[in-house]
């Protein structure tokens, strides 16, 4: 069992696909399954479950994951404190943030990081970002791009990089109920609405809700919030989203921003696990985000 086997592995784990692992970690698929199967040969028991469609865990896949994500973890702190001695910093961090961060805010952030480290190299994970701060928790990533939730935990340290606004937003096209919300007085009621399923955002649309005093019908609950926009713009409701969002999207022409009582923005910052930052690595690229604030 050797650290390149076990980040193969885990790779494989994180896309649920052998031949997009096999193309993000540059080796041929034969390779790659080669390697895996040797992995279950010294095991003694197969990890992988696999048809045309889909790769799933064993239990043996499930009770290995930890093991590996902590030999991982363990094998790139060496490497850091190591490289740390000859005055280069050297190694991977783990990245994760959404896919609208990962263009709104993360080229900034990295741009004079990388001219300062360039034997660094990120590996970016992107999704919900509500998810974020449990990503952090469970060790799947170094350091997150997330909102400063409500009740940060004891074991998280977080500094802000950038203030984000957000707004109520309808579609340009006609329905049955854009007309509604254009009303002094509109009847909540007919009006449909798209939320994000959870985080931050979604605090921040209860907290507008009860403020205008809105007993609201949900339409749909999103884990994620550019799947908002777009659903917006198909006219399937209103929706609460970011501005940082709105304003990339590819479909913000089809949508209009309604004049309501302005919802409170939240703090988008960097976080990560307080110990993390014995990590060089980490600590380097902590110590460039306290001083930085991206205005959007």
């Amino acid at each position: 069992m050797n650290i390149k086997t076990i980040k193969l592995f885990l790779d494989i784990c994180d896309s649920k696909n052998f031949s997009k692992s096999a193309t993000s970690m540059h080796v041929s698929p034969s390779a790659l399954s080669r390697q895996i199967q040797k992995l279950e040969d010294e095991i003694g028991h197969p990890l992988f479950i696999r048809d045309n469609r889909s790769v799933e865990l064993t239990p043996a896949g499930e009770k290995l994951l930890p093991v590996a994500i902590k030999m991982v973890h363990d094998w790139t702190q060496f490497q850091s404190q190591i490289n740390a001695q000859d005055h280069v910093l050297k190694g991977e961090i783990r990245l994760f943030c959404s896919v609208t961060a990962s263009y709104s805010h993360l080229p900034q952030l990295l741009s004079s990081f990388r001219l300062k480290h360039p034997f660094i190299e990120f590996k970016l994970l992107t999704g919900d970002p509500a998810q974020a701060i449990d990503k952090i928790l469970n060790d799947e990533a170094d350091i997150a791009i997330s909102a400063m939730p409500e009740s940060l935990p004891s074991k998280v340290e977080f500094t802000t990089i950038s203030e984000i606004p957000l707004s109520v937003i309808a579609p340009l096209g006609i329905s049955s109920w854009v007309e509604e919300v254009h009303k002094e007085k509109p009847d909540w009621s007919q009006i449909p609405f798209i939320v994000p399923e959870s985080g931050t955002a979604r605090d921040r649309a209860n907290t507008w809700f009860k403020k205008m005093k809105i007993k609201p019908s949900i339409y749909a609950q999103i884990a994620g919030h550019e799947a908002i926009v777009s659903m917006v713009a198909l006219g399937c409701g209103v929706g609460i989203a970011p501005d940082v969002v709105i304003n990339n999207s590819p479909v913000r022409d089809s949508i209009q921003r309604l004049s309501f009582s302005p919802i409170k923005p939240f703090q988008l910052g960097v976080c990560c696990r307080r110990s993390q930052l014995d990590n060089p690595l980490v600590k380097a690229l902590w110590e460039l985000a306290e001083g930085t604030f991206i205005s959007q």
